[in-house]
Formats: C-alpha cells, structure tokens, sequence
C-alpha cells in the first residue's frame, strides 16, 4: 500500500525483516492483540554515537539525556543507560521506574512541567536535579527542602526574552531568576548544578544563543556563589523518516493544487494546515537534511555576534558541560506498530473505507498527521478476491472524523479483512505521546525483541500508581 502522493518510510533490516514474516506478525497479534506495538533499540546505539561524534570533534564536555515522555518502555531506559546516557523525566511514575531500574541519580533530571509534591519529595530524597519552572514551585520545594538538611539539586529552567527567540511559556528569564534567588527564604538550600531551557521547533540558531544566554547567567550565578556545571538545551534534535526530498515537496504541491472538496489526497480535502505548496507547520518536518550530529555540528560552531567566539569555544572556556534530552531522534528506527484491518466498507457517499482494530490516538503526536506511508502484510482469509482498491484508515472510536491516518492510500494487491497494516519508526512519541483508553479500549501491548524472542515490556506487566 501506499499513499496517493507516496511518502515512502525509511525502515531497519529489523523492520523489513519482520514485515517480510507475515506469520510472525499473524502470530503476535493473535497472541497480544491489535493494535502492538514492536521495539528493536538496536539503532538506539548508533544515534547516540553520532550525536557523540559532534561532540567530541569540537572537545566539548556533553553528555545524553533520553527523554523518557518520548517511549514508556522500560527497555527503552535500559538501552539508554547500557550506552551511558541519562533520562530525562516528567512525571512521578518516569522517575520511581527509572530509580528502580535502576539509573543512577546523577543521570537523572526531572523535567516535569508541573511538578507534583510527591515527585519534588522522590527527587529530594534522592538527590535527583530538579529543573525549577518558576517562582511558586522554588517555593514549594524550598518547603519541602526544608525537611531534608541536604541541600536540593536544581537547575534553573531559563526563558529568553530575545527577540530572535519566540516567547515560550517554559522557565523565567534570567533576570527574574536572579531576583528570585536574592529575596528567596532560605536560598541557600537549592544548589544550583545548571541552567536547562526547553525551545520549541528544530532550530539550531536559537539554540545557540540561549546557550550564550545560560553562560551569562552562570557567570552572574557563580558570583552569588553557586556552581553550575552544566548548560541543558532539552530536546528537539531533528531527524528524517524520509530519504526522498521529491517526495515530501511533491506532496505539498500535489496537496496545494487540489481542489475544495477533492478528496484524492487527503479525507475532506484536508490541507493540514498548509495555505500553500510548502510544508504545512502544524505536521512534523518528516523530511530533514540536517539531522542529529550535522545539526549539533552547527550549534557548536555558531559564532557569538560580540565575542566572535563559538558556542564551542565558549563551554570549553566556561568549564561547562552541555547536555540535551533527545527523544524521538534518539528512537529513530526503534519502533513499529501493527494493527489488523477489522472490515472494508464504504461512506454512506461510496467513499472508501478500511477499519483497522486500533484508534487515532495510538500512532499520533501533536502533529497535524503521520505522514508517513504504512506497508500492508496479507495476512487475511482468502475467502474473497482481491482486487485494487483505495481507502482511508478509520479507527475504533465512535466519532465521525475518527481516522488513523488523513490521507488516502492505494492498495494494488486489494486489502481485506485480517490483514495487517505495519507503522514504520513509531517508537519516539508516536505510540505513547498522546495514547488514550477511551471508550474502556484496552492500551497497546509492547513487545521487545531479546534474542530473537518477542517478550513484553515490563511496563506492561508492572502497575504503577499515579501520584
């Protein structure tokens, strides 16, 4: 299958391997149910060396924090931690599973954007650093802080007021940050160990100089006699699902050319949020040129307006480690999702539809759609001929615009009832970002390969309570 203006994925040995089995994938979704989703880490390994790689060209002290919110596996944080790297976490759960697991507390931060009492109290207790968000949660880990005679592991969650740099509802500006730690109760209980800031979009450029930023305000903080150590830049280190440039301008072209209510392309004519032939900002950027280690490459270099000195230059001269908390490109070619098609019918207009045992929310992020083209494994009964057809892929949920996918897919061999659709690379936020057990559904299993063997992940097996 693909789509009507193919996007065509790029996929592991592992993934064709497993696609190319269709017994294997009959029998895992009769053993674990449908929709499941796979894990293979193995590529994990190779995106970390290459973001490494930049580092060490340029002889900058960094190290890798996997953003856990990305995959709730927990073998996606033992892989993390057998390559050395940290986690970055956002919830009491991501942090008690990873102490459990095992990662030692100094490669572990707590990122959570509203931070309960419970998960201050955890990661007092351990001595886990905490990226401060503001005024009111300093305050409250200040009280909390005040029942441990140790002083509290913080970084200072900083928000540019640059113009360059679009306003951002994550962290105070360093100014304020400042004024903080002078009027504060007791500031002499948070240490802090760094400065972290989360940015929004891909761009190198910004990062750049928020990192300049974050070593001003080390420098003004080591003459309040602190000790920062690190500079965070969080996440949002790109990647590429596609090889095929052509093909992701070609769609955006095709798209922006179809007319009002033509549905050839999208569902309703759908235009993602694009107004032209260029790509639309509310999906993510599937293809990208600069990925990983060259965009790092870039950052590093990036010379300051008034020192002319580079981001490089400026940790090595700061004494200051640079961390960043990659999730979905470090989970590039990590995961699959199978899903088996439920029936074959048409709209009450004859458009044509294929149900698939799985809802919108199960290969999804906060992108307008998935543009990525998903592969047919025949697997059905050949009680009936199959002939070429088209389709959309229609979800579980008992709403009208309940589709898995936006765009129409052709199937030249026919598709039928007990096939199985596989989603290429879902293994960074696409299987868990934003999964729902709406209407009582039950979640999707997750199964890691171990030597051959499929087995499921712990976090399946194991109840965690929400606190």
């Amino acid at each position: 299958m693909h789509g009507t203006a193919p996007l065509t994925a790029r996929l592991e040995p592992w993934m064709e391997k497993v696609i190319s089995d269709p017994d294997l994938c009959q029998e895992l979704i009769k053993r674990y149910g449908s929709p499941l989703n796979l894990h293979d880490y193995s590529s994990m390994g190779r995106n970390i060396a290459e973001l490494r790689a930049a580092a060490e060209a340029h002889e900058i002290d960094f190290q890798i924090y996997l953003a856990r919110k990305a995959n709730k596996t927990l073998g996606a944080i033992d892989k993390a931690m057998a390559e050395g790297c940290g986690i970055d976490v956002a919830s009491y759960n991501e942090l008690d599973q990873c102490l459990n697991r095992g990662v030692p507390t100094e490669r572990l931060i707590v990122t959570a954007a509203v931070k309960s009492a419970a998960l201050l109290r955890l990661a007092v207790e351990h001595g886990v650093v905490i990226s401060l968000d503001n005024v009111d949660e300093a305050t409250e880990l200040l009280e909390i802080a005040g029942e441990s005679e140790q002083r509290v592991a913080v970084a200072l969650r900083l928000a540019s007021d640059n113009p360059a740099i679009p306003p951002t509802r994550f962290g105070l500006r360093a100014d304020q940050w400042l004024s903080f730690l002078e009027q504060a109760d007791k500031p002499g209980k948070l240490k802090v160990d760094g400065i972290h800031f989360h940015l929004n979009g891909y761009d190198g450029t910004q990062r750049a100089l928020l990192v300049a930023e974050s070593l001003e305000l080390i420098g003004d903080l080591r003459e309040l006699g602190q000790e920062p150590a690190f500079v965070d830049m969080g996440g949002g280190i790109p990647m590429s699902y596609l090889d095929d440039e052509n093909q992701w301008a070609g769609f955006w072209e095709a798209l922006a050319e179809l007319p009002e209510g033509d549905e050839s392309l999208t569902w309703k004519s759908d235009r993602l949020g694009a107004s032209g032939p260029e790509a639309s900002s509310a999906v993510y950027p599937y293809h990208q040129k600069v990925i990983r280690g060259g965009w790092l490459r870039k950052i590093l270099e990036t010379r300051d307006s008034t020192t002319q000195k580079t981001v490089a230059q400026m940790l090595r001269a700061s004494g200051i480690q640079l961390r960043c908390e990659p999730g979905r490109s470090l989970l590039d070619g990590c995961g699959l999702t199978l899903a088996e098609v439920a029936f074959t019918k048409t709209r009450s207009d004859g458009a044509p539809l294929v149900g698939l045992h799985m809802n919108r929310t199960q290969c999804r992020s906060t992108s307008a759609d998935f543009l990525l083209d998903p592969l047919l494994i025949p697997t059905g009964s050949g009680g009936q001929e199959r002939e070429p057809c088209d389709g959309f892929l229609v979800g579980a949920y008992c709403i009208e615009e309940e589709l898995i996918l936006r765009r129409r897919f052709e199937f030249p061999l026919g598709v039928g009832k007990g096939d199985i659709v596989a989603f290429p690379n879902t293994g960074g936020y696409l299987m868990h970002i934003i999964e729902s057990a709406s209407h009582q559904l039950p979640l999707a299993k997750n199964v890691a390969v171990d030597s051959g063997n499929w087995t499921v992940d712990g976090i399946d097996t194991t109840g965690f309570a929400v606190r």
